[in-house]
C-alpha cells in the first residue's frame, strides 16, 4: 500500500502477515515488517526487527532491523541493534549500533562509482575517507 508523505513522495508498507516471492523495484520509499524471497531495489529502506528478505538489497538509504540473508549495497546505512545479516555489505556512510551480527565482509564503495556494482576491494584514496559510525 502505498501512502503519501508529507512532501508529496510515496512510500510502501509490506506488513508482518505478508510473504513475497520474487524481487521488488521500486521508486518510493518501502518499509518491510514481513518476508520478501527476492531482491529489493528501492530509493529507501527501512527494514522492522521482526522481518526476513533473502535476497540483494539496493538502497540509497537503508535502515535494516531484522535478518538478511544477502548482500546489500547503499550509500548510506544503518544497521541497528536488532539486525542479523549474512551477506556482503557496500556502503558509502556506515553506521552500526552495538549488538547487530553480521557474517559477511564490509566494502567501501568510492564516490565515482557510488552507482556502480558493488566493489571486491575498493582501493583507498587521500580524498575519500570511509566513514564508519558505532552508536551504542
Amino acid at each position: 500500500m502505498a501512502r503519501p508523505t508529507a512532501g508529496g513522495s510515496t512510500f510502501s508498507v509490506i506488513g508482518s502477515d505478508v510473504v513475497i516471492r520474487g524481487d521488488i523495484e521500486a521508486t518510493a520509499d518501502l518499509h518491510i515488517d514481513g518476508r520478501v524471497e527476492g531482491d529489493i531495489k528501492c530509493a529507501s529502506l527501512v527494514q522492522g526487527d521482526g522481518s526476513q528478505i533473502d535476497g540483494a538489497i539496493t538502497a540509497e538509504t537503508a535502515r535494516v532491523g531484522g535478518a538478511v540473508s544477502g548482500s546489500i549495497t547503499a550509500r548510506e546505512l544503518v544497521v541497528l541493534r536488532t539486525a542479523k545479516i549474512n551477506g556482503d555489505v557496500h556502503y558509502d556512510a556506515l553506521t552500526i549500533e552495538q549488538g547487530a551480527e553480521v557474517e559477511g565482509r564490509f566494502a567501501h564503495r568510492t564516490p565515482s562509482r557510488a552507482t556502480a556494482a558493488p566493489l571486491a576491494s575498493p582501493k583507498p584514496s587521500d580524498d575519500s575517507e570511509p566513514k564508519l559510525t558505532l552508536a551504542s
